[in-house]
């Protein structure tokens, strides 16, 4: 099939992008580097057409669509602190760009549309594992512009008839993983430090638990969904099944840990109820923690110019956070 990938050269959209053209498909990358890097397409370059462009110029990305079959949005501004600190861009791209993308998607008839979502939009889940049935309490502007984009999927599939699902994620990780300035996932921070050989930042006590869910496990579930036509306006969670501390993480990765102070907006938990996907789709998660873990390790120089954050750098990039969230928290 001739596919389109939004945020292409991004650290999943690079494995879908390898996954693509193993199974002979033809493929379409738009993406603007704010986010996503070359190199994550290096080995596949001569073998796809890599678009800079940004999904929030319309006229820019109007005529890749033509003859299009499938197209995976993944194009997205992430992460908590530069939300807080830049809600106009996360919602231009998060939201307008999603618009702009399912407009010219429904204009020229797109047989299917995958968008992938975040589970942040549980902001603090009453119950788990959560189900897609649970309450939408979004905790900070990345969360909310992620949803909205959801949102618009699931409206234009329900009034325009667009064969359109949602993919939830849960704690994406593995190689490729984003090394940007910004302080953010627990592994680029973790891995970082491992290199350095400095203390592994553990927030709060390190008991909470996440649900990571490894990169080729989310890759398998997008293809899957996509293959399944009859969805039209699902929303699926993709996660692991299971939920881990992150002393536990710690423990694995074999470093000196350290506390910081616990933040305001972030659950206790995640852990995502996956029966709906694995029923309707057969898709199920292949990747434990620990083996995830060991071809992490394997691919630790991915990580060797991340920046390392120690708790004084951690502290002063948090001030927002702590001042927003806490703000809104306490009332």
């Amino acid at each position: 099939m001739k596919i389109l990938v939004t945020g292409g050269a991004g650290f999943i959209g690079s494995h879908l992008c390898e996954k693509l053209v193993s199974e002979g498909h033809t493929v379409k990358v738009i993406d603007n580097f704010s986010i996503g890097r070359k190199s994550n397409l290096k080995h596949i370059k001569k073998k796809i057409k890599i678009y800079n462009r940004d999904i929030r110029k319309y006229d820019l990305i109007k005529n890749l669509f033509k003859d299009i079959d499938v197209v995976f949005h993944l194009a997205a501004l992430a992460d908590i602190v530069p939300s807080i600190e830049n809600p106009d861009e996360y919602y231009s791209t998060n939201v307008t760009g999603t618009y702009n993308i399912l407009k010219l998607s429904l204009e020229n008839k797109i047989k299917r549309f995958i968008y992938t979502a975040s589970s942040s939009c549980y902001g603090i889940p009453e119950r788990y594992p959560t189900k897609e049935t649970a309450k939408v309490d979004p905790q900070y502007p990345y969360a909310l512009t992620k949803r909205l984009g959801e949102e618009l999927v699931i409206h234009f599939s329900k009034v325009y008839k667009l064969n359109a699902s949602s993919l939830r994620f849960f704690n994406v990780y593995g190689p490729r993983a984003r090394t940007s300035g910004t302080y953010g996932a627990v592994f680029g921070v973790f891995l970082a430090q491992k290199i350095a050989n400095k203390p592994f930042t553990i927030v709060g006590n390190g008991n909470q638990t996440r649900d990571f869910t490894f990169v080729s496990d989310i890759v398998n579930a997008i293809i899957t969904v996509s293959k399944k036509r009859k969805l039209i306006g699902e929303i699926f969670n993709v996660g692991s099944g299971k939920t881990v501390s992150i002393n536990r993480i710690a423990h694995l990765l074999n470093g000196k840990k350290i506390n910081i102070p616990k933040r305001p907006g972030e659950p206790d938990v995640t852990f995502a109820c996956i029966k709906k996907i694995k029923n309707k789709t057969g898709w199920k998660p292949k990747i434990s923690i620990e083996r995830g873990i060991l071809i992490m390790l394997k691919h630790i120089n991915d990580w060797k110019n991340a920046p390392v954050w120690t708790p004084n750098k951690i502290s002063k990039q948090t001030k927002k956070w702590f001042y927003y969230l806490g703000k809104n928290k306490n009332g």
